[in-house]
């Protein structure tokens, strides 16, 4: 995910845009592989199904990806991101009628060009090693992978910044944060199975509670008196208030109020009881969700997660 808002690395508004007309040239294009095997044919609704073997082949429970094995047999996740890369909702609407058709491809073409980016390079420890091009050594070190590195999705060359940010100001649904996967620690679990238009809300939904429940991204330390939240709380906390805010006009908009909505009932009360602590953010870990050792941790089948 990402790069962008009040993420202390840029402020995006108009430096980007700068970016990405002065530094084209120096840009580097994950562009999708020709294909073996004949031609893709493409049906309305557009199928997410090429991603299934990806997902549950190279990801395990832990949101881990084995990127040696998906860099020894990429053939799967090739002739995917040739599909998005060829195809979206605004190069071929006829093939996403509904809302969540469209949603379901934004999310799943995002993570799906994040993977390729990883795996067309030999070794990476976090996506911070793909820095900025030298002409803009100055900028911080997510604008290599995030800005500068370029995508294709919908026949057309764009950022992960670029593409984050549109699915943002198109769907205005905070909880697409916890379905982007940026190949970090840091991020949500990448999940073994891609996202469909069918269920996507209770999908969404199950995600946020998922990733809410973890500890690592919400945990409340009483002798300190503070709530310690994930970073992407804060870098998207407009995006958290605004929202509440809508739905929710009679009430204070908080993060915690937020967080409240998709914590457990244990949460939600000890939420509560924390109402006048502090809130603190816990530093992104920017290393690689790689697996440790594939072999032991990866393998067993993956089924769509029930609503």
């Amino acid at each position: 995910m990402r790069f962008g808002n009040a993420r202390g690395p840029v402020r995006a508004g108009l430096v980007v845009p700068l970016l990405l007309v002065v530094g084209v040239s120096a840009c580097t294009t994950v562009r999708p592989r020709a294909l073996q095997g004949g031609p893709i044919v493409i049906r309305a609704p557009f199928s997410h199904a090429g991603f299934d073997p990806v997902l549950s082949g190279f990801v395990n429970e832990q949101g881990e990806v084995d990127y040696a094995g998906l860099r020894a047999e990429s053939e799967a996740l090739d002739r995917y991101y040739y599909q998005v890369a060829r195809y979206s909702p605004d190069s071929n609407p006829e093939l996403f009628p509904t809302e969540a058709d469209r949603l379901a491809y934004w999310i799943n073409g995002y993570n799906a060009a994040v993977l390729s980016a990883v795996v067309r390079r030999d070794s990476l420890d976090s996506v911070l090693d793909v820095g900025p091009p030298f002409p803009f050594f100055f900028l911080p070190r997510q604008s290599g992978f995030f800005v500068f590195q370029r995508v294709w999705l919908g026949d057309e060359s764009t950022s992960l910044w670029s593409v984050e940010n549109r699915i943002r100001k198109r769907f205005k649904d905070p909880r697409v944060h916890f379905a982007l996967n940026c190949a970090s620690r840091g991020c949500p679990r990448l999940p073994r199975t891609p996202f469909r238009a069918e269920q996507l809300d209770a999908r969404l939904d199950r995600e946020t509670r998922e990733f809410v429940s973890e500890p690592r991204n919400v945990r409340i330390d009483d002798a300190e008196r503070a709530v310690y939240l994930s970073a992407i709380f804060d870098w998207y906390r407009s995006d958290f208030l605004e929202w509440l805010a809508e739905r929710f006009p009679d009430t204070t908009p908080t993060l915690l109020a937020y967080v409240t909505l998709y914590a457990t009932p244990e949460q939600a009360s000890a939420l509560s009881r924390a109402a006048s602590y502090e809130v603190r953010f816990v530093p992104y870990d920017w290393g690689l969700n790689a697996q440790s050792d594939p072999a032991v941790s990866g393998g067993g089948e993956a089924v769509d997660p029930e609503p």
